[in-house]
């Protein structure tokens, strides 16, 4: 797994937990709970992981506004909290991350999806990216 996939993997359990935690974004973004000796948290991975969760966490009303913005026959209190986590990182990536393509983003939200959410969850994320993705156009 390369340094960045890795980064968002790290990224997506970071808001996960900060959603289901109370702390503070400063004590989120120290990664403590972080293995440092395993060889896929290099430094471009966590820095990656620390760009995209300290955007998310900043810019949460917008990126969840636009996620209800998208939803179809879907309340946003019912997503899954791991549907979420993946979408918010997301959603920062194609609003605020111009460096990133789209599809890259939207590729590794699915394959993150397939990895970590439940058997419908790639499908329900691509769907609800995508259609961001066409409204950014």
């Amino acid at each position: 797994m390369g340094a960045r996939r890795t980064g968002r993997v790290i990224a997506f359990q970071t808001v996960f937990s900060w959603e289901a935690n109370d702390i503070t974004t400063e004590e989120l973004l120290k990664f403590e709970w972080l293995d440092p000796d395993e060889p896929q948290n290099s430094q471009t991975a966590v820095d990656f992981a620390r760009l995209l969760a300290a955007g998310t966490v900043e810019n949460i009303h917008i990126i969840d506004k636009t996620i209800k913005e998208h939803l179809v026959n879907w309340k946003f209190n019912r997503l899954s909290k791991v549907d979420l986590a993946i979408l918010r990182i997301s959603v920062y990536s194609l609003l605020y991350r111009d460096e990133i393509p789209q599809k890259v983003t939207i590729d590794e939200a699915v394959d993150i999806a397939k990895s970590y959410g439940n058997d419908e969850s790639y499908k329900f994320v691509n769907g609800v990216l995508d259609s961001i993705r066409k409204k950014n156009e």
